[in-house]
């Protein structure tokens, strides 16, 4: 069991298959992007596999979240989705991707167990798109979107990030049009984790500015705590359902205290926190023929250290030196 000093237990695993990405989202790296990990440094299918099978069989994991950089860039990754959807104890599986790709991806990774997508779709402006992301692929990401729905990988949810002079009056038509498709709507503060650490708190826009923007055009109910658990979204429900929006408030309104995540980066090393300045290598002890037994006891003792919170509201919180597209989200 992946237990923390604070009684908090890990069920969720987010799983990074590769740093790489075929955007270049303003808030998230510069136009030129990053230097990439070089391939021996990667965890092999094998290996990822192994470690996923470790986390489920033996420390008690019950979702598993594949993520990158773009997840749908690395090869393999529909393989490794198949082989985890063997195990005894099958967890379910999500992916968090940008949709390119997804239209002719989608059906293999439903046959292969995937059970449901998040798409990043951050306005319904092609313009604004190609602005925010340096690239023109706005209908490739509708289309893949529309292909997840098709193939049955609900909810299909999309996460939006508000920017200030670019897509901050969006949030109501954003809604409005994730409705009519049956997509659910997730908007999330922008958080200080862009390779450029251009992030500023007062540039942001918050989670009250949003639920504001929102009530200009729908009524929103509060889900409540019951069925929020240790979801990051607080949830609404919208002039009086069946659909829901969700704002994940991680600046504004941290969700520490209920965090049930554990992290495993592309190159192999555990992350107890999205702004954790340290980490464990498990990609040495696994290379070095260290049996699970040990594994286990190294991500224990890793998740045993985690900190209360991300530190976040601290006048002195630091960015970690990883970008997200290296962190995984």
């Amino acid at each position: 069991m992946l237990i923390d000093t604070f009684g908090r237990v890990a069920t969720d695993l987010r799983v990074s298959v590769t740093d790489r990405c075929n955007l270049r989202c303003t808030y998230c790296m510069p136009e030129e992007g990053l230097q990439w990990l070089a391939k021996p440094d990667l965890l092999t299918d094998d290996e990822i596999v192994r470690l996923i099978t470790l986390a489920v069989d033996r420390l008690g994991i019950d979702e598993v979240r594949f993520t990158g950089g773009e997840p749908l860039l690395r090869p393999g990754l529909t393989g490794i989705v198949a082989r985890v959807a063997q195990l005894g104890n099958r967890p379910r599986m999500s992916l968090t991707t940008n949709g390119i790709g997804l239209e002719r991806t989608a059906e293999a990774l439903r046959d292969a167990g995937l059970d449901r997508v998040n798409v990043s779709l951050d306005t319904l402006r092609p313009d604004v798109f190609q602005t925010m992301t340096r690239r023109k692929r706005h209908a490739d990401v509708l289309r893949g979107l529309a292909a997840a729905h098709a193939a049955g990988l609900t909810p299909v949810k999309i996460n939006v990030v508000l920017m200030p002079g670019r897509n901050d009056d969006e949030a109501p038509d954003l809604l409005a049009w994730a409705m009519e498709h049956d997509y659910e709507l997730r908007f999330i503060e922008q958080m200080p984790l862009d390779a450029q650490h251009g992030w500023h708190r007062d540039g942001m826009i918050t989670a009250d500015a949003i639920l504001t923007s929102l009530r200009t055009r729908f009524t929103l109910t509060p889900e409540g705590e019951e069925q929020r658990g240790a979801a990051p979204a607080e949830r609404w429900i919208v002039d009086g359902g069946p659909h829901r929006v969700g704002v994940i408030a991680s600046v504004t309104r941290p969700f520490c205290q209920a965090c049930d995540r554990t992290r495993l980066t592309a190159d192999g090393q555990i992350r107890t926190c999205l702004f954790a300045t340290e980490e464990t290598d498990l990609r040495a002890a696994l290379r070095s023929g260290t049996p699970d037994d040990e594994l286990a006891r190294i991500w224990e003792r890793a998740m045993w250290g985690k900190k209360a919170g991300s530190g976040l509201d601290d006048p002195s919180f630091l960015q970690p030196d990883r970008p997200m597209s290296a962190i995984g989200g």
